[in-house]
């Protein structure tokens, strides 16, 4: 079937607008809701720009999974770690373009771009009525030079719009109040309008929340999102999508986020990497536009590109309640019903490669840890997994004898100790149902005489400020304050590990005694050494039992069975005392959210106040750079290109800079905590003057190259197998088996003019979408990774810095080789020939003479990826691009 996609009229309450259709192609019925705004996308091209896209419409009828697809998302979504890097390489990109001779006015935004910050934040202060407003000051303090540098263009950059720090998390307000759901753009040769399904991409992997509300995005690298900026589109493999049904409804005691660890389980366990998520069935009536969310936010948690809920009543009530005009949820529900975007109960079900049933009401509360979000567990099982967890992390048993006295305290410390407990995260605090469960549990435990133990360290930092009003409005704030959850901020701190500092003592007692602590959260992550570099175990749960673990002090007590504390009479407390039903629950939440919170809240959101006013700077074409700052530095991927990119060449001798297992995390990769003192970092701050207590963290030096090398391979959990029994960023120089920091052996081979390659087990790249995992690695010299498996994101950040991903084919793992690093590597079968999918050899030269063949498969997955490769990123593409527009196309080979 040939299609010539056409723009038609159409009336929305007496409206005239414009809109490609797509509810009249044979078959629609069957395509999953979000093929079908891939789909739109694709026939809009076509029909806007006369870009012929015949074979990517067919595949996408076809559904021919692993067919080049190039998709346009409508905006760019960031926060200010990748959104100020994506706008500082715009701003260098810029002024490489004029010192070559270029047209550096073309290099702009083209596509809306919002940047919120909300990644900067840190609980300094907490457990009192002033710690917002102190952490908002020291956030400010911190960081007024990268602020002002993102308010600079804000103001320089059409299109660029900036969200002041102290407002909430980015996917928060993305799902509040910044998505559409369907967009609407001018049609200037027209004089019309032209209706579209929203989209985005988001530098950040947890964008797929707005999927809970029917926009299709998801989250890319801070490269591909600058690509997406200058208005190149996304090139992906048509994804297989994978239908989830629901069925049943949720037991009461269970709560949202026992749901959505449970999905995160079962999904890691499915195998959904790269893949479309799409629920439906008689089940997702049941659950709110608050659970979808929490759900498609967990995406990354699994793996999945997108976690998509069609769209229905329930995020038109969704839209309501949050204040969007009321003209435009009309529009959003007839272009909707019209292109067969919408979903009620009598909707057919789509066709899925795989389907997979839920029964919502075999749902248990549950935990996740100690380090992964999948590691799901029934919370009765709690305090004996712990034993296990605890033998596996310290090598030994629990020892409940072992009692520590704290320097200055009243109380002792012991293994699985509670000393963080932080109801925190887009994930969790977004949804009504959650955080007004948390409220009651602490409303009826103060009512019951209960106190948070003295070594717990308790913050709240909801991801948006209605959050926070509704707590006050239903009258439940007061008893958090009384617990220790008096709200620390606005903004995403625990989860991206911005706890904060223990208390002195505590900390002196863990690092002395090599205790294993335990942190309780309500977020999305918990890998190794994100949340707090003391805590060696940190356990995800839903916001109400963060209050009951603050309560218990310990991950010991089975809060379950044992005793919480007493009443003022002596009478035990258990959690079934103190724990809501969901008819509280529900009756607290239609009083307490209301639309004109959203409203009056939403009408301030550009508004920072006097010191993000004291921000401003002169306009200009070109940015002031400062040499001596230690935050913002000019990057140097532009220095040294020519108009053509260097030949392909086969890798020869290539050293290995580390040897690692399955699942490596971009948080191993490029840490985002505090940067601790005998770290390539620290000395690199401490020679230019910066005290300790201004190191900051990792997260917020990314926009600088030195700090980000530096960081590269820096966790201090890290397992490199060239150097067993080692943890942190060590590797061993070859030939000599010197030990040696990962910076300093980079920079070893890099005087020696040796290249690099690592090699890796399943999942290399999982985690939190980062650039600087891809552009640390880059700079150290590498030019290959070989893995047994890569995560979506983080291999297209590869190609878009210019290094190689390469997959073992045939089974091969990373133990089968048994490698101790003195080996070295050519890459063989590499030419300007190579294309999507290449088969290729690494052959493995071991110290004994002996030589073993092993093959790959080049993981470029589309012929666009080709050409960001050979031209050694996106980012030198681009440049070339701007210089020479007809230089460098795209291949023509799809």
């Amino acid at each position: 079937m040939y299609l010539h996609p056409k723009l038609e009229p159409i009336q929305i309450h007496g409206r005239s607008f414009d809109y490609v259709p797509i509810h009249t192609i044979p078959g629609i019925d069957q395509l999953p809701f979000s093929l079908r705004i891939v789909l739109e996308n694709v026939l809009r091209q076509t029909a806007t720009k006369g870009i012929d896209n015949h074979r990517e419409i067919q595949a996408i009828l076809n559904r021919d999974v692993d067919a080049g697809i190039l998709f346009y998302p409508a905006r760019v979504f960031g926060h200010d770690i990748l959104g100020l890097v994506m706008l500082l390489d715009m701003v260098a990109m810029r002024e490489a373009v004029h010192h070559a001779g270029g047209d550096a006015s073309q290099v702009r935004p083209t596509v809306p771009t919002d940047v919120v910050i909300d990644h900067s934040l840190q609980v300094d202060s907490w457990a009192n009525p002033l710690a917002a407003e102190i952490n908002l000051k020291k956030e400010y303090e911190r960081n007024a030079e990268r602020f002002a540098f993102l308010r600079w263009c804000g103001a320089n950059f059409e299109g660029v719009n900036v969200i002041p720090p102290g407002k909430g998390i980015m996917h928060q307000l993305h799902i509040e109040h910044i998505g559409q759901v369907v967009g609407a753009t001018p049609l200037q040769d027209k004089g019309a309008t032209l209706l579209f399904p929203d989209s985005c991409v988001g530098t950040d992997s947890h964008t797929p929340m707005v999927n809970g509300l029917g926009i299709l995005a998801w989250g890319v690298g801070g490269i591909e999102a600058e690509a997406v900026m200058v208005g190149l589109p996304v090139s992906m493999p048509l994804p297989e999508v994978v239908g989830i049904e629901l069925t049943g409804q949720l037991p009461n005691g269970v709560l949202p986020t026992d749901l959505v660890l449970t999905i995160t389980e079962q999904l890691r366990q499915l195998g959904v990497v790269g893949k479309f998520v799409e629920f439906f069935g008689a089940g997702l009536d049941q659950l709110s536009l608050g659970d979808r969310g929490m759900i498609a936010n967990m995406a990354p948690e699994y793996g999945a590109t997108v976690v998509f809920f069609p769209v229905d009543q329930q995020a038109l009530d969704y839209m309501r309640m949050t204040g969007r005009d009321e003209a435009h949820i009309q529009l959003v529900e007839a272009y909707c019903k019209q292109q067969k975007l919408w979903r009620d109960a009598t909707t057919p079900a789509p066709r899925f490669e795989t389907v997979l049933t839920i029964d919502l009401s075999a749902i248990r509360p549950s935990l996740s840890g100690p380090s992964n979000p999948e590691e799901r567990f029934d919370l009765k099982q709690a305090a004996s997994l712990f034993a296990q967890h605890h033998q596996h992390i310290a090598g030994r048993p629990v020892d409940m004898e072992r009692s520590i006295p704290v320097p200055g305290e009243t109380f002792t410390l012991k293994d699985g100790d509670v000393v963080i407990a932080a109801i925190t995260s887009c994930t969790n605090t977004a949804n009504p149902t959650n955080m007004i469960a948390a409220g009651l549990v602490a409303q009826k435990a103060v009512a019951k005489g209960l106190r948070t133990k003295p070594w717990v360290k308790t913050s709240l930092v909801p991801g948006s400020q209605v959050t926070a009003d509704v707590l006050q409005k239903a009258d439940l704030q007061a008893a958090l304050d009384q617990l220790g959850f008096q709200v620390a901020g606005f903004g995403c701190t625990t989860c991206n590990g911005g706890s904060g500092p223990l208390p002195t003592g505590i900390a002196q007692v863990i690092a002395e005694h090599d205790l294993v602590t335990t942190a309780v959260l309500s977020g999305n992550r918990n890998f190794d050494g994100r949340i707090h570099p003391s805590v060696r175990a940190n356990y995800l749960a839903s916001p109400a039992l963060v209050v009951v673990y603050a309560l218990a002090g310990s991950m010991n007590v089975n809060v379950t069975q044992d005793i919480l504390g007493h009443d003022p009479k002596g009478n035990p407390v258990y959690l079934k005392d103190i724990w809501p039903t969901a008819e509280e629950i529900e009756a607290t939440v239609r009083l307490a959210y209301d639309r004109q919170l959203f409203i009056q809240r939403y009408a301030e959101l550009y508004e920072g106040g006097e010191p993000w006013d004291a921000l401003a700077s002169e306009a200009g074409a070109t940015f002031n750079w400062d040499p001596d700052s230690h935050y913002i530095k000019k990057p140097p991927y532009f220095e040294g290109l020519g108009l053509v990119p260097e030949p392909v060449k086969a890798f020869h001798q290539l050293r290995p800079l580390v040897i690692l297992g399955d699942s490596i995390t971009t948080d191993h990769i490029s840490p985002s905590g505090a940067i601790s003192l005998g770290t390539p970092a620290a000395d690199y701050l401490l020679a230019r003057g910066v005290e300790q207590k201004d190191f900051n963290n990792y997260t917020t030096r990314r926009a600088n190259h030195e700090i980000v090398m530096r960081a590269t391979f820096a966790n201090i959990r890290l397992r490199n197998k060239m150097v067993p029994g080692i943890e942190g960023g060590v590797t061993k120089v070859m030939p000599e088996g010197e030990l040696m920091r990962i910076f300093e052996a980079a920079q070893t081979y890099q005087q020696r003019g040796e290249s690099l390659i690592i090699i890796a087990g399943k999942n290399y790249g999982c985690g939190s979408s980062r650039d600087s995992a891809a552009k640390g690695v880059a700079m150290l010299g590498v030019k290959a990774v070989v893995a047994e498996s890569f995560e979506r994101i983080h291999r297209t950040n590869l190609v878009g810095m210019g290094v190689l991903p390469l997959q073992f084919t045939a089974g091969t793992t990373v133990d089968d080789l048994a490698l101790d690093g003195s080996e070295t590597f050519d890459v063989l079968g590499l030419s300007d020939r190579i294309g999507v999918h290449s088969r290729l050899t690494l052959r493995i030269h071991r110290q004994d003479g002996s030589t073993q063949d092993v093959p790959l498969l080049a993981r470029l997955d589309t012929v666009e990826d080709v050409d960001y490769w050979k031209n050694g990123g996106i980012l030198p593409w681009v440049w070339r691009n701007y210089l020479q527009p007809d230089a460098a196309p795209v291949s023509e080979d799809k």
